[in-house]
């Protein structure tokens, strides 16, 4: 089957303390955030954010980013660590999740990383028609999910809009 045509806006959010207290609020990726710049120019991302780790901060962020592009990618804050809240702030904004994204997520980083695998929380969601991917900070880790998104996020979004 075809899918849908339809243009598709993407956002991305760095999420990560050490880089908002050297840079503060930015509108585009700082040179030392790899990971950000990496997906802002992957997916020609019309908005980007750089925010602390901080549960009301991601979920503004997120919220505000999906009043204007149809995919929001974060990166960062997804790890074991405390400090570590994106999925915590993500989740509960979640209407629908998509298990496959992270199980799919963490079976391709076994066969490159072994079983440290086990300990990303890669997440993925559908928010009122539009989708939210919750990656880790390392540039491997969005090298691997941007591979996955692009696969599948027009497929997604006609699902989630009732499109199929």
């Amino acid at each position: 089957m075809h899918e849908v045509e339809f243009e598709i806006s993407f956002g991305v959010i760095t999420i990560s303390t050490s880089r908002f207290e050297r840079h503060g609020l930015l509108n585009e990726p700082p040179s030392d955030d790899e990971s950000g710049r990496f997906l802002v120019k992957e997916f020609n991302a019309k908005a980007y954010m750089l925010i602390p780790d901080s549960v009301m901060e991601i979920r503004r962020a997120v919220l505000d980013m999906l009043g204007n592009v149809d995919v929001v990618i974060t990166t960062g804050g997804t790890g074991l660590n405390p400090k570590d809240v994106t999925i915590e702030a993500v989740k509960p904004l979640i209407e629908k999740e998509i298990e496959g994204f992270g199980e799919i997520f963490r079976y391709l980083s076994y066969q490159e990383i072994g079983d440290r695998a086990m300990l990303t929380r890669a997440f993925a969601g559908v928010v009122k028609g539009k989708a939210v991917f919750c990656l880790p900070g390392s540039l491997n880790a969005v090298k691997l999910g941007a591979k996955l998104i692009k696969s599948q996020v027009r497929h997604i979004l006609t699902h989630a809009r009732g499109l199929k």
